[in-house]
């Protein structure tokens, strides 16, 4: 990447909101190999140096089977806690303000953590976030699509019986190649029909044809990747004219083979078409990322400077969930940043 080291300082200091990043997904090496050494009966190693080889994926489907293996060191509410917070701040390194975070719920509660319990470990940390770090955190409850329906049922019944407060959007992860998207509908509806957004991923590892069952199927407000959308002229029209935001993991892309490369990746095609472009990080850990590293790639690609970063920053804001008062604040301190960075 040709980026200059005062843009990346810049970077560094930004105010975000990151609107696609996973609860586990997001371990650091640190938290991973503590969790694997509480529980010995894991192929993750212990060692934080070991786990760069570990997290080298070959495919998508092999980047799921070591994500499943990390869900996996998530048995006890303590273990839920500690990792969300710490989440929080890794965040809070990064200017990172306001996040949305994708959460699993069913990986744990299956694995016999008691829902009440994990709900009260999440919003724990969530609160302790905002007052110790100034991170505000927000949940997004998504389907493991390869555990099937039932899984959508249960992580439905959750979401509408016992969700937390600080949940505000329902998704849909995990595979899409044999995981089609319509068979979700029913489970979509009842969480709409509670009052939560619909962001489901699409068009990652399929076509476009996945965007469109997101969009007409599932009532998607945000596209999880959509790196697909690039193929269909007509979808592109139809996202740009009705300001559906796409977010964009471009790393992530590369390491689970999505994408060829990053000169192969097409975030420049959705720029031009006027689309709605998120930067995000997705399981930075996991692909040896992080957003602000991130917003250095997509300055690569797009050849932006400050400014051009700020807007980048701003239109996450934009396409958050966050409430009008939170949207105005935000906004006023990326602009506030860059006047003071251009200031002579």
């Amino acid at each position: 990447m040709n980026v200059s080291s005062e843009l990346h300082t810049f970077i560094a200091g930004l105010p975000k909101a990151e609107l696609h990043v996973h609860h586990v997904g997001s371990a650091s090496p640190r938290i991973v190999a503590e969790l694997a050494a509480r529980h010995s009966d894991t192929p993750v190693p212990t060692a934080p140096e070991a786990l760069a080889d570990y997290f080298t994926f070959t495919d998508f489907a092999h980047f799921i089977d070591v994500y499943l293996s990390v869900v996996d060191l998530i048995r006890t509410p303590e273990d839920v806690r500690l990792l969300t917070f710490e989440i929080a701040r890794d965040m809070a390194r990064q200017n990172i303000r306001y996040a949305e975070l994708t959460v699993t719920p069913y990986s744990s509660t299956r694995r016999r953590v008691d829902a009440h319990a994990f709900m009260e470990a999440i919003e724990d940390a969530r609160h302790a976030a905002e007052k110790e770090l100034n991170v505000a955190l927000r949940w997004s409850f998504d389907i493991p699509g390869e555990a099937g329906l039932e899984a959508a049922e249960e992580t439905t019944r959750l979401a509408t019986e016992l969700g937390p407060d600080g949940l505000i959007s329902f998704g849909l992860g995990g595979p899409e190649i044999g995981v089609p998207r319509p068979q979700f509908k029913p489970y979509f509806d009842r969480a709409r029909a509670a009052g939560l957004r619909s962001v489901p991923h699409a068009g990652e590892t399929t076509g476009p044809e996945t965007i469109w069952d997101a969009l007409n199927e599932l009532g998607a407000e945000r596209i999880g990747h959509g790196t697909s959308a690039v193929q269909d002229p007509r979808l592109l029209d139809h996202l740009a004219e009705h300001r559906i935001p796409l977010e964009v993991c471009p790393t992530s892309n590369i390491a689970t083979r999505a994408v060829a490369d990053l000169s192969a990746h097409p975030v420049r095609q959705m720029v031009d078409a006027g689309l709605l472009v998120t930067i995000n990080s997705d399981d930075p850990p996991m692909f040896n990322t992080d957003l602000n590293n991130e917003y250095a790639v997509a300055a690569s690609l797009l050849g932006l400077d400050e400014r051009g970063l700020a807007e980048l920053a701003k239109n996450a804001v934009e396409a958050s969930f966050l409430d009008a008062v939170g949207k105005t604040r935000l906004h006023a301190e990326i602009d506030a940043y860059l006047a003071t960075w251009l200031a002579p």
